[in-house]
């Protein structure tokens, strides 16, 4: 199993971090070792001083494939959970000022907690998926799947052009504005629609 990201698919994150618009989806992988599932909590590393959260919806791939058209994408996920994409965005910063890749800055252990997967047929319209990130009870991130610049459909045909997917792979497909500092002591709540599906306490 291995997690793939995408970086960059909201527009308003885009500007709220002064990058770049892509022509085409920013791909970057996470270990295995970043899985955190059954909301386990994170244990803040000491090599950062500031780890964002950055909500994200999930796909789960549900069959092999490579080089997918986009108009069959839709036939190898069969599930969405959320997550939240821990990155020590200072670390980040630092790689990117130096043109190096960020790896460390994002697949760190732990920087990957993951729900439960639920199946497509909850969903009526994957182009409109409500979901939400609170952190002590404040809401902080909210968007829904209509607003990304490239499809669930597009990222699956786009990535496997690249790496082979298999059953199992878990993808990351993005995050909206609102991205922050977490500190010690926070409690992160992240919803599809208004079912809580994670909860991750900071320690």
């Amino acid at each position: 199993m291995k997690i793939i990201g995408v970086g960059r698919n909201y527009t308003d994150h885009i500007k709220e971090l002064q990058n770049e618009k892509p022509s085409e989806p920013v791909i970057f992988l996470k270990p295995n070792t970043s899985l955190l599932k059954n909301n386990s909590p994170f244990y803040h590393p000491d090599f950062s001083n500031n780890i964002h959260y950055e909500t994200e919806l999930v796909l789960r791939i549900s069959k092999e494939g490579k080089n997918i058209e986009e108009k069959f994408a839709g036939k190898y996920f069969d599930g969405i959970g959320i997550g939240i994409d821990f990155t020590a965005r200072d670390l980040q910063d630092k790689a990117k000022e130096k043109g190096l890749p960020w790896t460390l800055a994002k697949g760190f252990n732990g920087s990957a907690p993951v729900s439960e997967i639920l199946p497509l047929s909850n969903f009526s319209d994957l182009k409109n998926i409500h979901f939400s990130l609170k952190i002590n009870n404040e809401e902080r991130q909210k968007a829904h799947s209509g607003m990304m610049l490239f499809t669930f459909e597009r990222i699956i045909s786009y990535i496997s052009k690249f790496i082979l997917l298999k059953k199992g792979d878990l993808i990351f497909t993005g995050t909206p504005a609102g991205v922050d500092k977490i500190k010690i002591g926070d409690k992160l709540e992240a919803y599809i629609e208004n079912e809580k599906m994670l909860e991750v306490e900071i320690k």
